[in-house]
């Protein structure tokens, strides 16, 4: 009952007039982000960080998570009209999603994936609410020890689950964890990695780092595979669906929905992994005789899956201050902007905007369908922006923000070298994800280490003298085995190794 009235007065903060503005704004860019192919709701939250200088904090994040749910929506039209997936999350989508539209039924296959995403993102929004504060109240009781370990957890499960190859995961990890160390150790007082340049004395701004690698790495890598030929855009009609595409739809619309959100709430756990899973099971369960020419049912499960795990992913961001995506990690970084450390001492002290954002995500939904059913055919047109302009844009929009951060020009230098990393990175395999979340957790992590082994008069056993520690380093144990096991399983089955495995 608490829970609920907590979130009757977020509906009361999310209602005000200059909320709904910012609401409607984040849902109409996170779709219009979503549907260009390369620009996802992680580089489009890192793009507007610099507004938490001018915004009110609820506003802001109440516009954010308009942008993460509508990237979500929004990338489904992209991998339906050009088989091209805006987000890894929506590689499936395109399988069967592209194949409808070829056979004339872009319109039904957009009409599943709007509908089942608002029925998705409700279903879990709501289960948001009851599961947040039943996690609040077992957090409470950690220590530093346990932050430590979660932390570990957090590192070692991203950098195995969003990317190829653990090592390279861990690489990006590894640069993530340095840049976080630039700056003055709090303890010690003692300068890190400066270079001598007085500016970085107070480290790296996350902003800077968050654009520079997202936004301006991915424009680099998109600008350096430009094809200058228009894209292919299916036509469209109004988005509709028949009796039969109903009778069809609804059941993966559910059983995408339970697969998303308990996935999304793991530490590296994601959307990708329960949208394959949605795609096997509806694949099974209807038999597949129409799988692989357009079945209708593989683009609604996933779809339903993909938008339940961005609800599930704000489980362990609101109540650990825990990113499990790449797109959480970014929200983090805003949080911290704020001067706001998500966890259980948000939830008692700004209750108003944890409730207000929660309350959002319903109305976020219910713009979304409104704005996808009717706009399919304009969102298709969007697709036809020339690349260059697209591209150009953004580099000048992420200097200009990052500039308008401090007035400093080092930070615009700080800025292109780490576009340049960014660039790098893809260009070389390496996940953009788990370095930011070194970046932002690792600082985190440094100091409850130093906690832990302060009460613990410097003994390191002090690491696995709680239950709930030894339980998450476990953990993170088996997120580093994991694909070893797999690899070789498959061996000992005599199925194929990927090359990607051969290099872990």
């Amino acid at each position: 009952m608490e829970s609920l009235q907590l979130l009757l007065d977020g509906f009361g903060a999310a209602l005000t007039p200059v909320n709904l503005m910012y609401a409607l704004i984040g849902v109409t860019l996170g779709t219009l982000v979503g549907v260009l192919p390369g620009i996802g709701p992680a580089m489009t939250v890192a793009l507007l960080l610099p507004i938490t200088f001018t915004v009110p904090p609820t506003s802001a994040f109440i516009m954010f998570a308009g942008i993460y749910y509508g990237g979500m929506y929004g990338g489904s039209t992209t991998s339906i009209l050009l088989n091209t997936p805006g987000e890894s999350s929506s590689m499936i989508t395109a399988l069967e999603g592209n194949k409808m539209a070829r056979r004339g039924r872009a319109a039904q296959a957009l009409a599943t994936a709007a509908i089942g995403s608002f029925v998705a993102g409700t279903i879990a929004t709501a289960l948001l609410v009851v599961a947040a504060p039943a996690v609040v109240s077992f957090a409470i009781a950690f220590g530093p020890e346990d932050y430590f370990a979660l932390a570990i957890l957090a590192f070692t499960a991203v950098s195995s689950v969003l990317s190829r190859s653990v090592v390279r995961g861990l690489a990006s990890l590894g640069l993530g964890l340095v840049i976080g160390l630039i700056g003055i150790d709090q303890q010690t007082g003692q300068a890190r990695l400066t270079l001598g340049i007085p500016q970085l004395l107070d480290g790296i701004e996350v902003v800077v780092v968050a654009v520079g690698l997202f936004a301006l790495g991915e424009a680099l890598y998109v600008a350096s595979r430009l094809r200058h030929s228009p894209p292919e855009v299916m036509p469209v009609g109004r988005a509709w669906m028949g009796r039969s595409d109903w009778r069809r739809s609804w059941g993966p619309w559910l059983r995408g929905t339970a697969l998303g959100f308990p996935f999304g709430a793991l530490p590296g756990g994601g959307a990708e992994i329960p949208t394959f899973l949605s795609y096997a099971a509806e694949k099974r369960l209807s038999g597949g005789d129409e799988f692989g020419k357009g079945a209708i049912e593989g683009v609604a499960g996933p779809e339903a899956a993909n938008n339940a795990s961005a609800a599930g992913t704000l489980v362990p961001l609101l109540t650990l201050g825990l990113p499990t995506s790449a797109t959480a990690a970014i929200l983090l970084a805003a949080f911290q902007q704020y001067g706001l450390q998500p966890g259980p001492q948000l939830f008692d002290h700004n209750p108003a905007l944890v409730w207000g954002m929660i309350a959002s995500l319903f109305i976020g939904n219910t713009m979304l369908l409104v704005l996808n059913l009717p706009l399919a055919p304009l969102w298709a047109r969007v697709l036809r922006i020339p690349r260059p302009y697209l591209y150009a844009g953004i580099v000048v929009f992420a200097a200009l923000g990052v500039y308008a951060l401090n007035g400093s020009l080092v930070d615009l230098w700080v800025l292109f070298l780490l576009g340049l990393l960014g660039f790098a990175m893809r260009r070389f395999g390496l996940p953009v994800a788990p370095a930011v979340i070194g970046l932002i957790l690792g600082p985190m992590a440094e100091v409850q280490l130093r906690r832990a082994l302060a009460i613990g008069a410097g003994d390191v056993s002090v690491l696995v003298k709680s239950p709930i520690a030894v339980i998450l380093l476990a953990l993170a144990v088996l997120a580093l085995l994991a694909p070893l096991v797999r690899r070789l399983w498959a061996r000992r089955s005599g199925e194929p190794v990927t090359a990607s495995s051969q290099q872990d």
